[in-house]
């Protein structure tokens, strides 16, 4: 049996991962970023992303398999609605949740009630089974592909997956959703061995596993910065410190070992999600920070020499031009070294999603039209603030950017692209979910 695993795009971890299982359970196993593949048969798609529900290619790709007798299983973190996946691709199931054990009894015995984790058609309804059991993070090698090291995410070739879970209860945000709250570790070991492994297939640098990595060997909801710095070491052993990245860190979850150990054993940057410079909004996103902590952790990143990189959400329902201001008003006090703005996307199982769900679009920034300075470029709110952020963000870097002709087309094309995106996601929840 031939089981071709297709991640659009890019090769996540993921879809490496639960192809090593496959391969080590005694499979024929491909791993590809193109939809454009040669028969299988079994066809697993992991998908990340809710746009990937909308895309032709894929939806082609599922009635071609299907169409030649192929079987279709759908994984990742769409899976989170498996109804609307069911829907949209009408693949024969979909493994929600953790899915590197319930894919290997799928493959073997197929649909069934009696297996947990897995979602399919029956008859004009849709059966989802008990949740499955989280998996154990002691697994074989992932299927590392021959052109890994043409891959670039934020920089790095790969995400080397850790630890699972997170403390955190950010309400745009799938992690603790998928994964849990408490921090499940792996060890050091098993980590470097794959470090080594991608590093002779060809990865230029490999990053720690995005959510906060710092959380990494914590017990009982503590951190332990002595694990953390340990790993971030053996890792630089093998890859060298400019080809080893550590960035998505909270800014509750930093100590002055930690911040000395990512100079010394990395590529010296730290990315904080900072979101917001209201207080107010930060409390409707469930980040369980405020905004005198973000001014304290990216100083403490300055006195260790760190390079501060920070994410930052517009257009979250309930945010006013008064928040807004603030989050411009921050930016401009930090002076951060890179920024990434992006509006509000309501990613499935997660409660923004159900604030989505909640909000008239007449209410939704989403979908409210500018009126202010950008009236004349036509769009909505969040696309706005989105676009302004961006060109404001570059005016307060420590060396500021020049906002040429081309940068103006290029921020205003992305605002543009996650505006179209985001309202996409929102209509195909209220299709599946609204109460309209």
């Amino acid at each position: 049996m031939h089981i071709a695993i297709v991640s659009p795009d890019l090769y996540t971890y993921g879809a490496m991962l639960i192809g090593g299982v496959l391969r080590d359970a005694g499979h024929d196993v491909s791993i590809s970023r193109d939809t454009a593949l040669p028969p299988a048969d079994v066809l697993l798609l992991s998908l990340y992303s809710t746009q990937h529900l909308l895309k032709p290619a894929i939806r082609t790709l599922v009635q071609e398999q299907q169409s030649r007798g192929g079987t279709v299983y759908v994984g990742g973190p769409v899976s989170a609605y498996p109804e609307m996946v069911l829907g949209e691709l009408e693949p024969d199931a979909v493994v929600v949740g953790e899915g590197e054990e319930t894919v290997l009894r799928l493959i073997d015995a197929g649909t069934s009630p009696d297996l947990p984790g897995i979602a399919y058609r029956d008859g004009d309804g849709v059966t989802v089974t008990a949740p499955a059991a989280p998996a154990s993070l002691d697994r074989p090698l992932p299927l590392i592909p021959a052109d890994i090291g043409d891959q670039s995410i934020r920089g790095a070739t790969a995400y080397i997956e850790t630890h699972r879970g997170c403390i955190g209860g950010c309400t745009f945000c799938q992690v603790p959703r998928f994964f849990g709250r408490a921090i499940r570790s792996r060890s050091i070991d098993a980590i470097i061995e794959e470090v080594k492994a991608f590093k002779e297939q060809g990865a230029k640098r490999l990053s720690i596993s995005g959510g906060t990595g710092s959380l990494y060997g914590s017990r009982d909801g503590g951190m332990n910065s002595e694990a953390f710095i340990e790993l971030l070491r053996q890792m630089a052993e093998v890859m060298g410190p400019q080809n080893i990245s550590s960035p998505d860190i909270r800014v509750d979850c930093i100590t002055d070992e930690v911040l000395e150990a990512i100079r010394r054993y990395t590529i010296g940057w730290v990315f904080f999600g900072l979101e917001s410079g209201s207080d107010r909004v930060l409390k409707l996103m469930g980040k369980g920070a405020r905004v005198r902590q973000v001014e304290d952790a990216v100083a403490a990143c300055r006195r260790h020499g760190l390079k501060v990189a920070g994410s930052f959400i517009v257009g979250y329902p309930g945010e006013t031009e008064k928040d807004y201001e603030k989050t411009k008003d921050l930016i401009a006090s930090l002076c951060l070294d890179d920024v990434f703005v992006s509006s509000a996307e309501p990613i499935p199982s997660t409660p923004l999603a159900e604030l989505v769900l909640k909000t008239p679009r007449e209410k939704n920034p989403a979908f409210i039209p500018h009126t202010g300075e950008y009236r004349s470029l036509g769009l909505t709110e969040s696309e706005a603030r989105c676009f302004d952020l961006m060109l404001h963000a570059d005016m307060f870097r420590p060396q500021m950017r020049l906002v040429t002709d081309e940068l103006f087309s290029v921020y205003l094309t992305e605002a543009r692209t996650q505006g179209a995106d985001i309202r996409a996601a929102t209509d195909l929840l209220f299709r599946y979910y609204g109460r309209e």
